[in-house]
């Protein structure tokens, strides 16, 4: 038995963030139950081409095993539905335009004044509270305005911003881990509570580490794109048929870095002694590397690494990945049930058992009738 099974959530979201926290809780073995409008739905499911079965892949991917219901919130009937609804569910997940659902007697403190027990997740771009609460928000906006987007690229370069949704994706966790542990103190006290999190607060969050290090210099951190601003030897190489990245993360695997590549001289040399001597003389020591490692190619040099107890790896292309017996050991990939695409579960596992995809991704309203029953319009 998953986790989770038993309970009931009611997720109104679209999109990314507030579905992929849906969709972490169902893959848990939750009843997630989906609310769209009935014009259209969820705006994911126009993320295209490419389609599946006239459905964005992206929708399909964080959708799985639900269930949805079409209901017009402008309908008032339908909102004193789900009202009701919502006393015998366990957990509502919401990332709609702050002060909707308020207008709409909806509201976390007005439901959960109602019903005690519930667990109510809101999912927000920039907070909360303050100035730019009403900000409408996407992954590129808040990259860019929490200071992420400026951190990454090469030096001298253009801000860039990092190639997949980590703030969608990260405040789906944190939405899931808040929602989990408030099912926990429900469990002692009875009572349910409000989970609110933000892709500002997550961004804020991956901004640990370089904030430490403003914070005491009062510095800003300088941009590596594969590596540290604060490590060397930690960073990508070209060698003759492609990248690597090496990660000496300390003096001592800098010596066996150094012995591994037949330079015994440079773990011998004051200047490279310590982390700190590394930094300070950094344009001495990274240009003949890297000159060194344009011999050969980068299985040879990941071998030779690997064997001397060095943390190096190819930079993969996702082809190179997918193919590596790695990938597939994992059960990361699998079929993905009831549509012609592999997918991606859950990264946890059980007992020694991932858990797996429970089933597809829902039509628009497949499951009105069922759970909403008459109520629901023609």
């Amino acid at each position: 038995m998953l986790p989770l099974a038993g309970v009931k959530v009611v997720e109104i979201a679209q999109n990314l963030a507030g579905p992929f926290c849906g969709q972490v809780l169902a893959h848990l073995g939750a009843e997630v139950v989906k609310v769209e409008r009935p014009e259209g739905g969820d705006d994911a499911r126009h993320w295209g081409p490419p389609f599946i079965d006239g459905v964005s892949p992206s929708f399909h991917a964080i959708n799985f095993a639900k269930r949805s219901i079409a209901l017009d919130l402008k309908d008032a009937d339908q909102v004193a539905w789900l009202k009701s609804y919502l006393g015998g569910c366990d957990v509502l997940v919401q990332n709609l335009r702050p002060g909707v659902l308020e207008e709409l007697g909806l509201g976390a403190e007005t439901i959960t004044a109602a019903h005690p027990r519930l667990v109510y997740c809101s999912l927000w771009a920039m907070g909360r509270t303050g100035p730019r609460r009403l900000a409408p928000g996407y992954e590129p906006m808040v990259q860019a305005f929490s200071s992420l987007m400026w951190l990454s690229g090469e030096e001298g370069g253009p801000p860039t911003r990092m190639g997949t949704q980590v703030l969608d994706h990260g405040t789906g966790m944190w939405a899931a881990m808040g929602v989990l542990a408030l099912l926990f103190r429900r469990a002692a006290t009875g009572r349910g509570g409000i989970v609110d999190t933000s892709l500002f607060e997550t961004a804020l969050g991956w901004l640990t580490i370089p904030f430490s290090t403003y914070a005491v210099t009062g510095k800003a951190p300088s941009r590596h794109p594969t590596g540290s601003s604060r490590l060397v030897v930690f960073q990508g190489f070209e060698t003759a048929d492609g990248p690597i990245v090496i990660a000496a993360a300390n003096d001592r695997l800098f010596g066996k870095l150094a012995t591994a590549l037949g330079r015994t001289d440079w773990a011998a040399d004051s200047r490279f002694k310590t982390n700190a001597d590394r930094l300070a003389h950094r344009n001495e020591l990274i240009p003949p590397l890297q000159h060194l490692l344009l011999e050969r190619g980068k299985a040879h040099w990941c071998d030779i690494l690997e064997q001397a107890g060095v943390p190096a790896a190819p930079i993969n292309t996702l082809e190179e990945m997918l193919a590596d017996p790695q990938t597939a050991a994992t059960g990361m990939v699998q079929p993905a049930p009831g549509v012609a695409m592999r997918a991606i579960a859950l990264p946890v596992q059980f007992d020694g058992v991932r858990p797996p995809l429970l089933g597809p991704a829902p039509t628009l309203g497949q499951h009105t009738a069922e759970i909403v029953g008459k109520r629901h319009p023609d």
